[in-house]
């Protein structure tokens, strides 16, 4: 209760608040502490993706934890196999480049303890809260087939002309980096500069050091590429975002 509500209401209305009665105070005082109480649980409720404000990011996760955990029960040899098969190389995408395209992006580096994980609930569930469903699975798609193909392509072309051997025609590549790296780059253009400048700057430091250690190259310049897709789509998330913005009913546009 309020104190709005209490001197709405009756010859209360009129009242010296010294005389009101004790037990409005105190359930004012009360809700108040109340709302109070429960504001770290909404604030962790904004964080954890929910079937109603995050569908695909819940979905998505489902997914990647079950195939999480059959990664860590299944049979090791039956688990490589399926990898292999799942795999964006050169070969695969020659043969059968959508189920491989798919398929890659339900595995996620590293099983059930992978950071990956973690990263993909805060960055894509933030970005889902503010453009939806759709446009957030959009971007992450995007992402992952734009940053497969600009470094799968070139190491089909060089084996064509024979700088590269044969068997870098099945390398095997898996996983929802490129696809969260495209979401954390869009992410970055609907936040406040100082930490769309921190996020940016963070990431790039981490891939590029990724980068000279010269471990994975062809991976991380996937990396980079996929985080410079989510940045050129900043125009599109920003007007987005502008879209699903509460008008003066305090909802949102039924077309976002």
């Amino acid at each position: 209760m309020t104190w709005t509500r209490a001197v709405g209401t009756g010859a209360a209305a009129g009242a010296d608040p010294a005389m009101r009665s004790p037990r409005v105070a105190e359930g004012s005082r009360a809700g108040r502490g109340g709302r109070a109480g429960w504001a770290p649980v909404r604030g962790l409720a904004r964080v954890v993706p929910g079937p109603r404000a995050t569908p695909f990011t819940l979905g998505y996760a489902l997914v990647l934890l079950g195939t999480g955990l059959f990664s860590h029960l299944a049979d090791p040899d039956l688990v490589r196999d399926l990898l292999a098969r799942s795999s964006t190389d050169v070969a695969n995408l020659a043969h059968r480049p959508l189920l491989s395209l798919v398929a890659s992006g339900v595995w996620v580096a590293g099983g059930l303890l992978s950071p990956y994980i973690v990263a993909f609930l805060a960055v894509v569930g933030a970005l889902e809260r503010r453009l939806g469903g759709l446009r957030t699975a959009g971007i992450f798609l995007v992402g992952h087939v734009l940053a497969t193909l600009m470094t799968e392509l070139p190491v089909a072309a060089s084996v064509a002309v024979g700088q590269l051997p044969d068997s870098s025609l099945r390398r095997l590549d898996y996983g929802i980096s490129y696809g969260l790296l495209a979401c954390a780059g869009a992410l970055a253009g609907l936040v406040r500069p100082w930490l769309r400048w921190t996020l940016l700057g963070g990431i790039t430091a981490a891939l590029l050091a990724d980068l000279a250690e010269f471990t994975d190259p062809l991976t991380d310049w996937g990396h980079l590429f996929a985080l410079a897709i989510g940045v050129l789509a900043w125009p599109y998330v920003r007007r987005a975002a502008q879209r699903r913005e509460p008008g003066p009913s305090g909802r949102a546009p039924r077309s976002a």
